[in-house]
């Protein structure tokens, strides 16, 4: 039996984490009291003993639990943006570029940021696959619920007393500088960030992410796209959607709880949307770790997730 500790079980991801593995009889979770949850020797010693470690930190802390790490046999998985495009790091998405196969063999992996989650299940295949080139001009529009923003966002918007500004989408990462941005860009093979627009609207999980193209920045059709996708996405957590609109319209919290993804194209011969469906907490965080631990221990690795 496989032991698995979770530092940092106490946030919205871990949180996730832990549900999801709460019914696992192949797996031994490792628990801290309370008292020692963040107790240095403590957390040294659960981290040492784990077959797979999740990191559901922020960046200083996961550097530093990274550092107590002492046994070779411990494989890591950090759902905090600090090693995402670190040398030695294994980027954690099955579906893109034969990466299943790495993170099989890897003992360091980077869980992929929510929205960059989003942004390059559209874009890499078209990079890789030579539709568009590598120097294309790419905007990026992301919608997500409020539990993205942890604990902290969580209690404003689901205060009694919340401002009224909380009851209308924000827009936010004003200054182009977010922290998804260095993977959307390393991991899609791009040149440059792309224009960034995300968006927190008063619902609690799901997002929706679009890239919208002009029919001459492809080197194809909008058939070719749909395509492309169709044959890309034919194992794992992601999959094409040839009509997934609901009567003209595209919800964002369709597939809240669930732990897989869907990507879709809309538009004509002239104009393109390019569109991510996904949990922010599924696939966008918890679900993927998970999915990236069972192919680690050569399970199936949808193995208790929801999709």
């Amino acid at each position: 039996m496989k032991k698995v500790f979770i530092d940092g079980s106490a946030g919205t991801t871990g949180l996730r984490i832990h549900e999801r593995l709460a019914d696992r009889a192949d797996l031994e979770i490792i628990r801290l009291p309370e008292e020692l949850r963040k107790d240095l020797s403590a957390r040294r010693d659960a981290l040492n003993a784990a077959d797979v470690a999740f990191l559901c930190l922020p960046d200083a802390a996961a550097i530093e639990a990274v550092s107590l790490v002492e046994n070779e046999n411990t494989a890591i998985i950090d759902t905090s943006t600090a090693h995402r495009v670190s040398d030695g790091w294994t980027y954690g998405f099955a579906e893109l570029k034969s990466l299943r196969e790495r993170i099989a063999a890897s003992k360091r992996i980077a869980n992929p940021g929510c929205h960059a989650s989003g942004f390059l299940s559209l874009v890499t295949p078209l990079v890789e696959n030579g539709l568009i080139a590598p120097n294309t001009a790419l905007t990026c529009f992301s919608l997500t619920g409020y539990t993205g923003g942890g604990k902290k966002m969580i209690a404003e918007y689901e205060s009694d007393e919340r401002d009224v500004l909380l009851d209308a989408p924000r827009m936010y990462g004003l200054t182009q500088k977010h922290k998804h941005l260095p993977e959307m860009a390393a991991i899609a093979g791009l040149d440059s960030d792309p224009v960034f627009c995300p968006i927190v609207a008063p619902y609690a999980c799901g997002m929706e992410v679009t890239v919208p193209l002009f029919a001459h920045q492809l080197k194809g059709s909008i058939d070719d796209v749909k395509a492309l996708y169709r044959d890309y996405y034919k194992n794992g957590l992601v999959r094409f959607a040839e009509s997934a609109d609901e009567s003209g319209f595209l919800a964002a919290n369709a597939l809240s709880g669930r732990d897989d993804m869907e990507v879709s194209v809309f538009g004509n011969g002239d104009r393109i949307l390019l569109v991510s469906r996904f949990d922010n907490l599924g696939k966008g965080a918890s679900g993927a770790a998970i999915q990236n631990m069972n192919i680690l221990l050569g399970v199936d690795e949808a193995t208790g997730l929801n999709i």
